[in-house]
């Protein structure tokens, strides 16, 4: 599969998010305040989920499901609104010629080697559609950096997530990915706001690996259901990184505390999962 290792890849330097540039000139691979990490995943999800998956292929081909990005779902019971980041869904209306997903590729900066490029081939083309009926939605997220301080935010806005999807669905699937990074430094740029050409950076210390335990051992309390009567995420996934944000390049951490091989919330484990859950409840539809 190819998520993991492309997004880390993929996170190279850049000197702003979408139009707007960074302040004081600075490039970061990571920002706080850009989406860019979570749709660069989310893409990478949904690559690996279609390869996975036959049954959404199938759905794609036939033009019944489409996607959305950043949609507002809304709880019936609660009317709480959350912004998802990717929704897999039935099209509401004509959309015309909207982006396809194999668009996205280029602008959310995917690095596409050759076996990625023949794989994005082989698929189906997937567009995006005005929402009708959600049948899958995917929330990402990061912990980069002061992890401590960062959990409990971490934690409260992923449960809120599968929350709000099975309060406006409660027959979608919720899914969920985090990002947690394992560097024992860190250059943020909320602590840097002036330019790196004219002083030298501040440099955030971590103390690892027991800082990235925390937040892994944490997100496996968040709730899981196994049918429709519980609450809680339906899949959820972590993988880990080292990530300086120094312009060094982003390695993917195999060994623990990264989740392994056969554990529930490793990567491999979180595609096959949702690609089971997907043709269990939509493959007749």
């Amino acid at each position: 599969m190819f998520g993991p290792r492309v997004w880390a890849a993929s996170m190279v330097p850049r000197a702003g998010s979408g139009s707007r540039p960074f302040a004081h000139g600075n490039r970061w691979q990571y920002h706080s305040r850009s989406d860019h990490h979570s749709k660069l995943i989310c893409w990478l999800v949904l690559l690996d989920l279609m390869l996975d998956c036959p049954p959404l292929r199938a759905h794609a081909e036939q033009g019944s499901v489409g996607f959305g990005i950043n949609h507002e779902m809304r709880g019936f019971g609660t009317d709480r609104k959350k912004n998802l980041d990717l929704v897999i869904c039935t099209p509401r209306g004509e959309s015309g010629e909207r982006r396809t997903f194999a668009d996205l590729a280029g602008e959310y900066g995917v690095r596409l080697n050759a076996d990625l490029r023949a794989n994005l081939a082989s698929l189906p083309v997937l567009r995006e559609r005005d929402v009708g009926s959600v049948r899958l939605a995917l929330e990402a997220k990061a912990c980069m950096t002061a992890h401590q301080k960062a959990l409990p935010r971490l934690y409260d806005e992923l449960n809120s997530s599968h929350q709000a999807i099975h309060n406006s669905s409660p027959h979608a699937i919720a899914a969920g990915i985090t990002i947690v990074n394992l560097s024992d430094e860190f250059v943020s740029p909320d602590l840097n706001k002036w330019s790196l050409d004219e002083r030298p950076a501040e440099v955030s210390r971590h103390r690892q690996p027991q800082w990235t335990q925390q937040v892994i051992e944490k997100l496996a309390q968040m709730p899981r259901r196994t049918n429709d009567r519980e609450e809680g995420f339906d899949a959820f996934g972590v993988f880990v990184v080292k990530l300086r944000n120094d312009e060094s390049p982003v390695t993917l951490v195999e060994d623990r505390p990264a989740p392994q091989p056969g554990d529930i919330y490793h990567y491999v484990s979180f595609i096959h999962r949702l690609a089971h859950l997907y043709g269990q409840r939509f493959s007749g539809v």
